[in-house]
């Protein structure tokens, strides 16, 4: 039998040959946070639990509604505010539903079932009212003092006060991202960087 002896492993040496450095330690906050719930970290490596998307999960009957899937926000003062065209008698039952687990304001989406069983799951959000800003979707950034605001996609000179006091709440690095819900309300999330 033959032995070979390599003088380095192989990731190390396909590390070097790709200009990696092995050693290195990536800074604090390097990974971006999700936007929205979306999953953060490394789900599938062993002992790293996948982030709960929902925080309430209800199962309602509904009847009245067409669709198969419906997706809806309640604001702080329990005002609905739907994306599907659905009657609003019955998306109130499952906004009722998924009350018994969650306090408002909240995001849900409903999905079908079986006939007029549903499925809602919410998960609670930050509303913030922000005057002022054009467009539907921000992000406020704050890193090493220099603040940057992004507007659908587009960075602008603009002040977001309600957005900078959001992020500063985090710490003194943040990324403060927002979508429109209605008026000057927005859905929030700030993070510290």
């Amino acid at each position: 039998m033959r032995r070979f002896r390599r003088s380095k492993a192989l990731h190390e040496r396909l590390a070097e040959e790709g200009g990696l450095d092995l050693d290195a330690v990536p800074p604090s906050g390097a990974r971006p946070p999700g936007w929205f719930g979306e999953q953060l970290g490394d789900a599938g490596i062993h002992g790293v639990a996948r982030p709960r998307r929902w925080d309430a999960v209800e199962t309602v009957e509904s009847r009245g509604l067409r669709g198969s899937a419906v997706h809806f926000v309640v604001l702080p003062d329990r005002v609905l505010l739907v994306e599907e065209n659905e009657p609003e008698e019955a998306l109130t039952v499952l906004a009722e539903g998924v009350e018994r687990a969650i306090e408002v304001p909240y995001r849900a989406e409903g999905v079908r079932r079986e006939g007029d069983l549903w499925s809602v799951a919410a998960r609670r959000i930050r509303v913030l009212e922000v005057k002022g800003l054009r467009g539907d979707e921000a992000e406020l950034t704050n890193v090493g003092g220099v603040r940057e605001l992004v507007l659908d996609g587009t960075r602008t000179l603009r002040a977001a006060p309600a957005l900078a006091q959001a992020g500063e709440a985090e710490g003194p690095e943040y990324v403060v991202r927002a979508r429109r819900l209605d008026g000057d309300l927005w859905e929030v999330e700030a993070t510290p960087l």
